[in-house]
C-alpha cells in the first residue's frame, strides 16, 4: 500500500477516536443545556464527574489529525486552513471558551450565579463548535471549495454557509448528543438519572436518523460527488448496512434496557458513520479539487511520519490506557455523591 493512503487511514481513525470520545464530551455539554425536570442537579452533576477527569485528553486525537494533514497533505491543509478559516477560527474558540467555563465552573466559588454563568457558557460553546465543525466536513465534501493552481477561488462564506453544510452540521450535533446520552445512561447508577438519559437517547436517536435523511436528501443538490459516493461506490453499501444494523441493535439496547449493548452498538454506528463519509468521498480530500495522491507530500515525508506514528503509538496508547484506568473508573458513584453536595449547596 501506498504510504499516503496508510497516513490517511491512521488520520480517519484519529478522527473516529475523536467522535467517540471528544463528540461524547460535546453531546454532554448540550444535555447540561438541557438538563430539566426534578433532577436537573443530578444530570449536571454527572456529566460534569463523568468528564472531568480525561476531557481534554481527548482532543489529541484532533490535534493528531491536524498534525497529519499538515504534513502529509500540505495543498489541502492550505485549501481547508484558507478556505474555511472562519469557521476553523470560530470552533477553536468554542473549543477554549468551553475548556474554561468548564474549568471556572469547577473550581470557581461554587455560588448559584456564578455556576450558572460558567455552565451557560460551556453548555453554549458545547452546542456551537460540534455545530461548525459539522458544517466544515459538509463544507470539505460539497464540492463548493474551489482550488486553481494552489489557490482557493471560491470565497470564504459561500462554501460552509450552504444548505447542504448545515444540515451536516446539524447532523453532527445530534449525533454526538445521541452518543454522550447512551453513555450516560451507563455511568449513572440512580435508576431515575438511567432513565432520563435513556429517554433523551431515544429520542436524539430519532433525531439522528431524520437528519441522516435529511443530509441525503440534500447531498443532491448541495454534494453531488459525495451522492454518488455512498450510492455507487461498492464499498459503501456494506457500510450503510452495517451502520444500520448497529444503530438498530443501539435501539434495541435501549429499548429492553441492555444498556451496555446499547453502548457498543451506538459507538459502532457513529464509527462505520465516519467511515462511510471517507469512503464516500474517497479518492478527494477536498472535493473536487484535491485529491488524496494529488496533496501528498514527498514519499521520504510520508515514511518518517509512519514511521513517528509508530514511536508515539508506544507512548501514547500506555498513557491513555492509564488515564482512563485510573480515573474511568467510579465515576458514576462519585457522580451520585457530587450531586449530593451541589443538593447541599
Amino acid at each position: 500500500m501506498h504510504p499516503e493512503w496508510l497516513v490517511g487511514g491512521v488520520m480517519v481513525a484519529a478522527l473516529v477516536l475523536y467522535a467517540l470520545l471528544g463528540g461524547a464530551d460535546f453531546g454532554g455539554g448540550v444535555w447540561d443545556l438541557l438538563a430539566s425536570g426534578p433532577r436537573k442537579r443530578e444530570q449536571r452533576a454527572l456529566i460534569e464527574r463523568v468528564m472531568g477527569p480525561i476531557w481534554e485528553a481527548n482532543h489529541v486525537w484532533l490535534i493528531l489529525a491536524v498534525v497529519l494533514l499538515f504534513t502529509a497533505f500540505p495543498p489541502a491543509f492550505a485549501a481547508i486552513s484558507v478556505a474555511l478559516h472562519v469557521p476553523l477560527t470560530l470552533f477553536l474558540l468554542g473549543v477554549v471558551f468551553r475548556g474554561s467555563a468548564f474549568s471556572f465552573r469547577s473550581y470557581d466559588a461554587r455560588g448559584d450565579r456564578q455556576q450558572k454563568r460558567w455552565g451557560f457558557v460551556f453548555s453554549l460553546a458545547s452546542v456551537i463548535a460540534p455545530l461548525l465543525l459539522g458544517m466544515i466536513v459538509g463544507a470539505v465534501a460539497s464540492g463548493r471549495i474551489r482550488v486553481a493552481s494552489g489557490v482557493v477561488t471560491s470565497g470564504f462564506f459561500a462554501p460552509w454557509l450552504s444548505p447542504f453544510p448545515v444540515v451536516v452540521g446539524l447532523f453532527a450535533l445530534s449525533l454526538f448528543a445521541y452518543l454522550a446520552a447512551v453513555y450516560l445512561t451507563n455511568e449513572a447508577t440512580d435508576p431515575a438519572l438511567v432513565d432520563d438519559f435513556r429517554r433523551r437517547a431515544l429520542v436524539s436517536g430519532c433525531v439522528v436518523a431524520g437528519l441522516a435523511l435529511a443530509s441525503f436528501a440534500a447531498s443532491f443538490e448541495g454534494a453531488p460527488l459525495i451522492r454518488e459516493g455512498l450510492t455507487d461506490h461498492p464499498i459503501t453499501w456494506p457500510l450503510h448496512v452495517t451502520t444500520g444494523l448497529a444503530a438498530t441493535a443501539a435501539f434495541v439496547g435501549l429499548w429492553t434496557r441492555r444498556y451496555g449493548l446499547a453502548r457498543v452498538a451506538a459507538a459502532a454506528q457513529v464509527a462505520l458513520i465516519i467511515l462511510g463519509w471517507a469512503a464516500s468521498q474517497y479518492p478527494y480530500l477536498v472535493v473536487p479539487d484535491v485529491t488524496v495522491e494529488g496533496a501528498a507530500a514527498n514519499p521520504v515525508t510520508l515514511r518518517l511520519v509512519l514511521w513517528a506514528l509508530g514511536a508515539g503509538s508506544l507512548l501514547l496508547f500506555p498513557s491513555l490506557y492509564v488515564l482512563f484506568r485510573v480515573f474511568g473508573s467510579g465515576r458514576a458513584g462519585a457522580a451520585s455523591a457530587g450531586a449530593g453536595d451541589h443538593e447541599r449547596e
